[in-house]
């Protein structure tokens, strides 16, 4: 099990580094990266979560959403490779997906859309389906919303609903501008 960790986090830097065109190579994600820090930190927390141990998972990824502003629940799924890039404000909640080659960037929220405590054992995260790219500040609720592959969520959008594959999905801004 600890190969599989080490294989997903090798491949979770190694697209960062790819990705990223401010990654210089593997060892500054490796030691500067907050997002490699926090999705290091979750794969060794998923890890005693799946197994059943109390509260360990917990102070683990609290311990990272201290040092990196990044708070993930240890029982979310999150496959591999996955990159959060500049990270800080990042919520993904207990029951949300992540499918491979995602990226999201600071302030996105994967959460739910109540926290009424009967909802206990219900998925109430969304899903991101493969190759998904959240923006910043975007807010993505509720156990059935799914964001379908290759899609693109634009910075601070509010979806409550799935949304297909393949979607660009944006806010439209406007405002009008008043001389006296």
């Amino acid at each position: 099990e600890l190969l599989i960790i080490e294989e997903k986090l090798s491949n979770d830097a190694q697209f960062i580094s790819t990705e990223d065109p401010a990654s210089h190579n593997l060892d500054e994600v490796f030691i500067c990266y907050p997002g490699f820090f926090a999705i290091s930190i979750y794969r060794i927390a998923n890890f005693f979560f799946l197994q059943n141990i109390p509260l360990l998972p917990r102070i683990l990824c609290e311990y990272a959403h201290e040092k990196t502003g990044i708070d993930i629940h240890p029982g979310a799924s999150i496959q591999s490779p996955f990159f959060i890039d500049h990270g800080t404000g990042i919520v993904i909640g207990e029951t949300a997906q992540i499918g491979i080659n995602c990226k999201i960037f600071q302030g996105v929220t994967l959460g739910a859309l109540s926290v009424k405590r009967s909802l206990k054992n219900k998925k109430r995260h969304p899903t991101l389906e493969d190759n998904c790219m959240i923006y910043s500040n975007s807010t993505i609720l509720g156990g059935d919303t799914i964001i379908g592959s290759n899609t693109i969520i634009g910075g601070n959008v509010w979806i409550t609903e799935s949304i297909p594959k393949d979607a660009r999905v944006y806010r439209e801004h406007g405002y009008e501008i008043k001389i006296k």
